[in-house]
């Protein structure tokens, strides 16, 4: 049989490239061609100083394609991901912020079956882990996911999900977003450099947000989670009451202060009429792994009782996790693996599609 370029991406993503992640979940293969029994394609590397380190990766991608079935030659390039000036307008020239345009009433972004919005009542609980690694796992089991991140002032999808191109814009006004590990990805982090300080008022984050919604060009999704800023503040109260919102989800630990937090996050969906889908109870114990011991470092069963309490389900309790924290640094989230962390948040992902939520 022809080979196909789906075999082609399976061998390739098995190529892991330093940081973490491969050739394929990192979004580095162009122009893959089969003609006959002819293979071409071009590694992209984010700058000419990677890609000049990229000589051995290269050859071994050649030759693992050369292996397989039904090939009888392969041509592999690399080049560098440039931004040339005359390639614009490309997303620096975009205007970024600014006063939200007027609407009707609540919009329905366009191509997208339901949004989930991801909060919490403080920052520090893991709600951009558990929103990356929740997108991952629903895209593993087939569903078409997007990632929006929501928290301005803190954007760390960019790192967690391995992307740091910078968002083409072939018009000036639409965004092309990009795609890591099966999710596509927009963050208000990639359209700025990595250290510079947001520095908006109220306005300019309302508009910057109707922007990520409206002008991204998210394709067909069957869910777009929206990774939220900490809080209660001005992107909460735009997103639930400019969007036609499916539900929302809270991250919370178990410690008292967190749970003081959620329970404002959790009113504030109320008063906005926003329905709360379900509690994930984050952090919730330590699996020491020299001698076994678990330690409830953050106390015990707080999310799960204050779920029953509001009769909204517990869709999964995550323990502290040393594997989960260099996966998101290194760009690859734990749920891309096969781990026990990864089956962990197949099991939330699971929850979710059979409720209808995803």
């Amino acid at each position: 049989m022809p080979i196909t370029k789906d075999e082609i991406q399976a061998i390739l993503a098995k190529l892991e490239l330093p940081g973490g992640g491969n050739l394929i979940s990192r979004d580095f293969v162009r122009a893959l061609s089969i003609r006959e029994k002819n293979v071409q394609f071009v590694i992209e590397a984010p700058n000419a100083e990677i890609a000049r380190l990229m000589e051995p990766l290269r050859k071994a991608a050649e030759a693992s394609v050369a292996a397989l079935d039904g090939v009888d030659s392969v041509q592999v390039a690399v080049t560098a991901h440039t931004e040339a000036p005359s390639a614009k307008p490309a997303a620096p020239s975009l205007k970024i912020g600014g006063h939200p345009k007027p609407q009707a009433g609540p919009m329905k972004v366009a191509g997208v079956a339901r949004i989930l919005a991801v909060g919490s009542g403080k920052g520090g609980v893991g709600k951009s882990t558990v929103s990356s690694n929740l997108a991952v796992a629903l895209a593993k089991q087939g569903r078409k996911v997007g990632l929006l991140d929501a928290d301005i002032y803190g954007p760390s999808q960019p790192r967690m999900m391995g992307v740091h191109k910078r968002p083409a814009s072939p018009d000036g006004k639409t965004i092309m977003p990009l795609k890591a590990h099966g999710v596509t990805v927009m963050s208000l982090g990639l359209m700025l450099e990595e250290d510079k300080p947001v520095v908006w008022r109220g306005p300019m984050l309302m508009g910057a947000l109707q922007q990520m919604l409206t002008q991204v060009q998210w394709g067909e999704l069957d869910v777009l989670i929206v990774d939220l800023p900490p809080g209660t503040g001005d992107v909460q109260l735009t997103l639930c009451q400019k969007t036609e919102l499916t539900g929302a989800i809270v991250v919370s630990t178990p410690q008292d202060v967190a749970l003081l937090d959620a329970r404002k996050a959790l009113g504030m969906f109320d008063q906005l009429k926003t329905p709360v889908l379900g509690l994930v109870e984050n952090m919730s114990l330590f699996h020491c792994p020299k001698c076994g011991h678990e330690s409830h470092i953050f106390g015990h069963g707080g999310v799960a009782a204050e779920a029953e309490k509001l009769g909204v389900p517990l869709l999964g309790a995550l323990p502290i996790d040393l594997d989960t924290r260099l996966a998101g640094d290194g760009g690859t989230p734990i749920a891309a693996g096969e781990s026990d962390m990864a089956a962990a948040y197949g099991r939330i992902a699971e929850g979710l599609i059979r409720g209808g939520m995803a």
